[in-house]
């Protein structure tokens, strides 16, 4: 890409998502909107430039699909949690767990982290890179095996190929 134009965009997807939120946020496509939305557009991706080593290689693919699952799960454990916030107290089976980690990968670690606790009924208390594991909490789960084998199934092990991370075997 031209220096020039990545000294003005150092992170042009930010800048996308940027001045397309400020102009749907706005509800308005005059010209006063679609100035502010170029103006933060350049102005916060430089800001965090800093901030932001690098962008890493990520595999588009296996990204959409756990898009997609991740939304449809937030949709079930939504109605889920519903149900047994409304029903009796007794359905409640709270437990705390710990959910072994696959990789050393920050970003795979941290983004599994923020998807646990999107996910209604759960909540990551917080990963423990010493130990190798996140922390969790379920608001009712009878059975803390399966819930860690579906969050590594579901989440670690697509997120491992979406950052095409090495994993403790191939380490």
């Amino acid at each position: 890409m031209n220096q020039t134009l990545l000294r003005w965009f150092p992170h042009p997807l930010v800048s996308l998502i940027v001045g397309l939120s400020w102009v749907l946020l706005g509800k308005s496509i005059d010209a006063g909107t679609i100035l502010m939305a170029i103006v933060l557009a350049i102005l916060i991706p430089r800001m965090v430039k800093p901030f932001i080593d690098y962008t890493p290689n990520i595999q588009w693919g296996p990204a959409f699909k756990l898009f997609f699952v991740v939304l449809w799960d937030i949709v079930i454990s939504n109605i889920k949690v519903a149900k047994l916030v409304l029903g009796p107290t007794k359905n409640l089976h709270p437990k705390w767990f710990r959910v072994p980690l696959d990789t050393e990968h920050e970003e795979v670690n941290a983004l599994l982290a923020m998807i646990i606790t999107t996910t209604p009924g759960t909540v990551s208390a917080g990963i423990d890179q010493d130990r190798g594991d996140i922390l969790v909490h379920a608001l009712s789960t009878d059975d803390i095996d399966s819930e860690i084998e579906s969050i590594k199934q579901r989440y670690e092990q697509p997120l491992i190929r979406i950052f095409s991370a090495k994993t403790g075997a191939s380490e």
